[in-house]
Parts: C-alpha cells; sequence; structure tokens
C-alpha cells in the first residue's frame, strides 16, 4: 500500500498553505497575541470571523461532506492534510468541531457558523464566548455562558469556560455523550494539528540554528544543538507516518497511537524548539511558547495520552485472546 500523498493531495495541501499564509500569517498571529499600547496581553480572541467565512468558501469544513450536499466529495487522509497546515499556521480556533458538525449544524460548513466541544473532559470548552452551537448539544452557548465560569489559559488564543458536568438546567445529556461518536475523528484530526506545530517547530529550530553564531560559527555546528535537531526530526516523522496510516485505515487503536505520537511530537519538538533559541526562546516576542502552550491544551482534546493507552491495550489484549 503507498501512503504517499497524490499530486492532487500535495495540491490541496499546497493550496492551503498559500491561503493561511495570506489570510494568517505571522503578522496576524502576533496582532492576536501581542500586549496593546500600555497593559499586560490582549484579551483572549481566537476565532476571527472573516477568516472562517474564507475557510468555509475554500471547503475547509466542508471537505469531507458529499458533492450532493454541497461539500467537497474528500475523504478523511485529505482532511489530514489541510488540518496540518491549520497546525502549522496556529490557527485559532474550534477548527475540529466545527469541521465535525458540517453535515448537520447550519452554516457550519459554510463557516458562517462556529461550533464548538466538550472534548476537554465534559468540564472544559474552549471558544464558548465566541461559538454559536455546541457540538451534539442542542442548548445554546449563550444558555451554557450563565452557568459557566471563564478559566485561565494557557494558550492566549484559546478562551476556556468550565461548566457543571450537566448540560442543561434539567440535567441533559452529559458532555462525554454528546461527542463519543465524534471522538476517534475528532482526535484524529487534532493529532494532524499537533503534527503540524511539530513539523513547524522543526523548521524553526533548525532555521535559527544555521542563522545563530557562536564563537565564530553556526550553533549548529554544535553537537548538542545537532543532536536536539535530530531528535525533532525522528519525533515529526514518526508522528506523520503513525497519522496518515491512521487517516487510511481509519482504526480506532491507529488513532489512537497517532494522536499519542503526535501529542508527544508537538509538545517535545516546543520544548527543544526552545533550547534551540536559547533565551530568547522563552520571551513573549517568540512564536515558540505559542506552539508549546497550544501543544499542552490539543493534548487534552478529544482523547488525553491515558485514554489513548487505554485504547492501544485493550486492542493489544483483543489480539492477543486474552
Amino acid at each position: 500500500m503507498d501512503f504517499q500523498p497524490t499530486q492532487d493531495q500535495r495540491d490541496l495541501r499546497a493550496g492551503v498553505r498559500e491561503l493561511l499564509a495570506r489570510r494568517y500569517g505571522r503578522e496576524a498571529l502576533r496582532a492576536a497575541v501581542d500586549p496593546p499600547a500600555g497593559g499586560g496581553p490582549a484579551a483572549a480572541v481566537g476565532v476571527d470571523r472573516g477568516l472562517w467565512r474564507e475557510l468555509g468558501e475554500a471547503g475547509f469544513f466542508a471537505l469531507r461532506l458529499p458533492e450532493a450536499a454541497g461539500g467537497v466529495g474528500l475523504g478523511l487522509a485529505e482532511a489530514v492534510l489541510v488540518f496540518e497546515e491549520a497546525g502549522r499556521a496556529l490557527l485559532p480556533g474550534p477548527l475540529v468541531a466545527t469541521h465535525l458538525a458540517a453535515g448537520t449544524v447550519p452554516g457550519a460548513a459554510q463557516g458562517t457558523t462556529v461550533v464548538t466541544a466538550f472534548d476537554l473532559g465534559g468540564a472544559l470548552v474552549t471558544h464558548l464566548g465566541e461559538a454559536d452551537a455546541v457540538l451534539g448539544s442542542a442548548v445554546p452557548p449563550a444558555a451554557l455562558l450563565r452557568t459557566g465560569e471563564p478559566v485561565r489559559s494557557a494558550d492566549p488564543l484559546t478562551p476556556l469556560h468550565r461548566l457543571p458536568v450537566a448540560t442543561d438546567p434539567d440535567g441533559g445529556e452529559r458532555p462525554a455523550a454528546q461527542v463519543a461518536p465524534y471522538r476517534d475523528e475528532g482526535a484524529l484530526l487534532t493529532a494532524a494539528l499537533q503534527l503540524g506545530s511539530a513539523l513547524r517547530t522543526l523548521e524553526l529550530a533548525v532555521r535559527h540554528a544555521k542563522e545563530r553564531e557562536q564563537f565564530g560559527q553556526p550553533i549548529g555546528a554544535f553537537q548538542a544543538v545537532k543532536h536536539l535537531c535530530a531528535g525533532m526530526l525522528v519525533r515529526a516523522e514518526v508522528a506523520r507516518t503513525a497519522v496518515y496510516a491512521a487517516a487510511v485505515t481509519q482504526d480506532p487503536a491507529e488513532i489512537a497511537g497517532a494522536k499519542l505520537l503526535a501529542d508527544g511530537a508537538a509538545v517535545g519538538n516546543a520544548r527543544d524548539c526552545l533550547q534551540v533559541h536559547g533565551g530568547m526562546g522563552f520571551t513573549w516576542e517568540a512564536d515558540v511558547h505559542l506552539h508549546l502552550k497550544r501543544a499542552w491544551l490539543r493534548a487534552e482534546q478529544w482523547r488525553t495520552a491515558g485514554e489513548a493507552e487505554e485504547v492501544l491495550a485493550a486492542d493489544l489484549l483483543a489480539a492477543s485472546g486474552a
């Protein structure tokens, strides 16, 4: 079986990269997170409605809907490539939830509706104040806001709210049940976002290692830096293989493994990228910390490391006949 992307898939990935570079390049990212004149970090606002609609027009959310339903008619493998590019760009917002809602929530496919989900273990939800709907729930976000409380988020572009366990005053369907039908696909698409971030921090580390000089030579000439970059490459490529394979097989155990590896690659690569950058890597002006904070948060979405390990263990036990 050939796991290499086809020419059409490569063209799709290139088109999405070009769109995001034009609409959400580094200047747009820094404008969203840099502090205003005279104060601390700006209030977290993660959804650019104009960009959201443009993504909808480009087919980002309707990618897997049938053409007869107004979609693009592609599959999970193509969606993984598209979400990888979104991860590279650190594009904020509930991308996965809106994509998964494209066939059921009016306006989600077109990017005119922002959909969030209870993908953080049930008590926490992202972008609730910016969302128009919640995946799998009939309760509007405005009603949930009245019962929830804002929580400080590690990621400046991912606002969080903590809610009661039940999703409505009458004790309606539990959050875990709402997202259960989407958990595998959500985990895989989140793994693709993590993969894109891991690849981007690898690029940032290698570029800095080539440009930054100490003792009359680029720091990339030093063995310690070479080892860090080599380790980052291994993590990213192993995660890439796992994510691409899971997109083809769509096997729940392989998806769990892909999420586990992609989370490790995103967090590990961001940390090593900080080390390569040295002291400047820990400053607000550098982009590296934004990748690390987003990676921490995504590692808790849809399927945590512990949950992924349980899925893999169950699959191994079943395979062994135990």
